[in-house]
């Protein structure tokens, strides 16, 4: 990662970005309490507890090696990776949050396959992510243009990649991912005054209801489907009585994840 990672921390400490997190972090607690299964794992922005009310046993945040002196003391990291190179093998996670991991990473699209490869199937995938088509993003765009002018500074930070909504999802479609869900938040204008930020939080309300798409960040949830995989039913499940002939059914499928906690021993 670039050095543009600590001009996104110390913004995150400004009003917009105290904003910006709650908004994010109410979103991340409310979805993944009902994602079930065993291991969990959030890539960057440790500010940002994805998996706090989560209840799988088994859960990680991993910070990027080159993130490893900004960690911040907040929590305490348990992984220094490269998020293109996760130390986990092929579909052994049950959730990956990633909290503005793309738009900073030197190559989003391999850390999204390689998100994809390390989810089981029917796995989840939650992704935040700044909206560059609303008043942030325009605010962010002139700034680009005033700036080589010398007499402007920008609202966000300038090394993030900000990607699209229906950008990312053509790149979930690519990857045989569904999308379950996605929100769009904070609709308040591009200020860097707390108090003025307040003033305007009837928008939050307005925006929604009006200009649903123009909120400065997005909330995604998709999940891994395999094509060919059908899930099985559960045995309570009462089934309709074939008449006539005997029905034997192969369970090929029984233990296919039985050792995945083994592999983390």
């Amino acid at each position: 990662m670039s050095d543009s990672i600590i001009d996104f921390d110390g913004w995150l400490q400004t009003p917009a970005g105290q904003y910006l997190l709650a908004w994010e972090q109410a979103q991340l607690d409310a979805t993944v309490s009902d994602i079930f299964g065993y291991h969990a794992l959030q890539l960057g922005l440790a500010q940002l507890d994805g998996l706090h009310t989560n209840r799988m046993s088994h859960r990680w945040l991993a910070i990027d090696h080159a993130g490893l002196a900004r960690s911040p003391d907040k929590r305490e990291a348990t992984l220094f990776t490269d998020f293109t190179a996760l130390p986990f093998p092929s579909s052994c996670l049950d959730l990956v949050v990633l909290p503005h991991t793309l738009e900073f990473s030197a190559d989003p699209h391999a850390t999204l396959r390689e998100v994809e490869r390390v989810l089981v199937p029917e796995g989840r995938v939650v992704i935040c992510g700044m909206n560059p088509t609303s008043l942030w993003g325009f605010k962010q765009s002139r700034g680009h243009l005033y700036q080589r002018l010398g007499y402007s500074r920008l609202f966000l930070p300038e090394g993030g990649d900000f990607i699209g909504y229906w950008r990312l999802r053509d790149w979930l479609g690519l990857l045989s991912f569904e999308v379950e869900k996605g929100e769009f938040g904070c609709y308040r204008p591009a200020l860097r005054s707390e108090k003025w930020l307040r003033r305007f939080e009837w928008m939050d309300g307005v925006g929604a209801r009006w200009w649903p798409i123009l909120g400065a960040t997005y909330f995604l949830v998709a999940v891994k489907r395999v094509r060919g995989m059908r899930l099985l039913e559960p045995a309570w499940k009462p089934k309709q009585a074939m008449m006539g002939k005997s029905v034997s059914v192969a369970n090929s499928h029984q233990g296919q994840y039985s050792n995945v906690e083994k592999s983390f021993e």
